[in-house]
C-alpha cells in the first residue's frame, strides 16, 4: 500500500491526487498538512483524509507516509525537497519544479544522496497520447523535422493572494504554463533549446504573456503562454517534410475532444485523465518496473531552459 501526504492543502490535490487514489485498492491519502490546524482539519473534512497535520515538518516525519505530494509554492519546493529527502520520504514535486536550475539541481542532487524517487508532476507527459506522440516520432512518418510550436494560452484571474500572479512565489505565465509548451518539445524533440530570443508582456514583475523562439538541434520552434489570453488555446505541432502532427489539447487530452492529428489522420485521446496515468507512472516507479520519466536530469534541463529564456525576455 503507497501511502501518501499532502503537502499543503492545495486546489490542484483534489483534481491531481484524490480522484485517481480513489479509483485504486493500493494506494491511499493518510494525511494533510496546513500550516494552520484549523485550515487542516477543514480541508481533511472536506474531502475525507483521516489525518490533519499542523506544520509541514510533522507530515514529514509520520511514519504513516511513503510518499510527499508537494504542493506548494514553487518558491518553498527547495527548502521541502530537501527536508522530505533527508527523512527518507519519496516525493512527487508540483511544476515548476524549482526557481532556478540551481535549486532544481540541489534537489536531484539530495534526493540521489538519500536514495529517494524524486518525479515533477508533469501528468501530460505520462498520458498515452504522449507516448502515442513519441512512438510516431521515431517512427519517421513525418520525415526530418523542420520546425515545432506549442502553446498554453489560459486565464489565470488575477484574484487577490493568486500565487501564479505573484513573483516571488514563482509566479509568471511561463513558469505556470509555458513550462508545459517548453517540457513537451524537449521531450519530443529529444533535443534541448537554445533560446534566439523571447519577449514578454510585464506586470508588476510578473509575465502575464511570453513568446519564445528556440532552436532545438537545428529544428526551430516556438512556445507561447498567456494569463490574459483572449482565446483559451492548447496544442503542440510538430511539423515535418512528410506530414504534420498536432497534439490537440495536449495539457488535458481527456477534455476538450484531445487527440492526435497526424497527417489527414485523427487518432482520438483515450478517456483516462493524465492524472490516473501520472499516479499509475508513481506507482510502477516506487515497485521498481520503470524508470521515472521525469524529474532528475530532465527537471534541471527544463529550469535551465526556463532561466535562459527569462535572462532573454528581460
Amino acid at each position: 500500500m503507497l501511502r501518501i501526504g499532502l503537502l499543503g492543502a492545495s486546489k490542484i490535490a483534489p483534481k491531481a491526487v484524490l480522484p485517481p487514489v480513489a479509483l485504486r485498492d493500493d494506494v491511499v491519502v493518510t494525511a494533510v498538512a496546513a500550516r494552520d490546524r484549523s485550515k487542516a482539519q477543514a480541508y481533511a473534512q472536506q474531502y475525507g483524509i483521516t489525518t490533519a497535520v499542523e506544520g509541514y515538518e510533522a507530515l514529514i516525519a509520520r511514519d504513516d507516509v511513503d510518499l510527499i505530494y508537494n504542493a506548494l509554492p514553487p518558491a518553498a519546493h527547495l527548502e521541502w525537497t530537501l527536508k522530505a529527502a533527508a527523512a527518507g520520504k519519496h516525493m512527487l514535486c508540483e511544476k515548476p519544479f524549482a526557481m532556478t536550475a540551481t535549486e532544481a539541481l540541489a534537489m536531484v542532487d539530495a534526493a540521489e544522496a538519500a536514495g529517494v524517487v524524486l518525479i515533477e508532476a508533469f501528468h501530460y507527459r505520462f498520458h498515452p497520447m504522449m507516448t502515442r506522440a513519441l512512438e510516431v516520432m521515431a517512427s519517421g512518418e513525418l520525415g526530418r523535422i523542420v520546425g515545432a510550436e506549442a502553446v498554453f494560452d489560459v486565464v489565470i484571474p488575477k484574484r487577490e493572494g493568486e500565487l501564479r500572479w505573484i513573483r516571488e512565489q514563482g509566479g509568471g505565465a511561463l513558469m505556470d504554463l509555458g513550462c508545459y509548451p517548453l517540457h513537451a518539445l524537449r521531450t519530443l524533440l529529444a533535443a534541448e533549446p537554445v533560446v534566439r530570443s523571447a519577449t514578454a508582456r510585464w506586470d508588476g514583475g510578473v509575465d502575464a504573456a511570453l513568446g519564445a523562439e528556440l532552436d532545438f538541434g537545428g529544428v526551430p520552434a516556438r512556445i507561447h503562454c498567456d494569463m490574459e489570453a483572449m482565446e483559451r488555446k492548447i496544442l503542440l505541432r510538430v511539423d515535418g517534410e512528410k506530414a504534420s502532427m498536432t497534439l490537440e489539447s495536449f495539457v488535458h487530452p481527456y477534455r476538450d475532444n484531445g487527440g492526435l492529428r497526424i497527417g489527414d489522420r485523427w487518432e482520438p485521446a483515450l478517456p483516462m485523465t493524465t492524472y490516473e496515468a501520472q499516479l499509475d507512472h508513481v506507482v510502477e516507479v516506487l515497485a521498481g518496473r520503470v524508470t521515472p520519466l521525469t524529474g532528475g536530469a530532465d527537471a534541471v534541463a527544463t529550469m535551465t531552459a526556463i532561466d535562459a529564456i527569462y535572462a532573454a525576455a528581460r
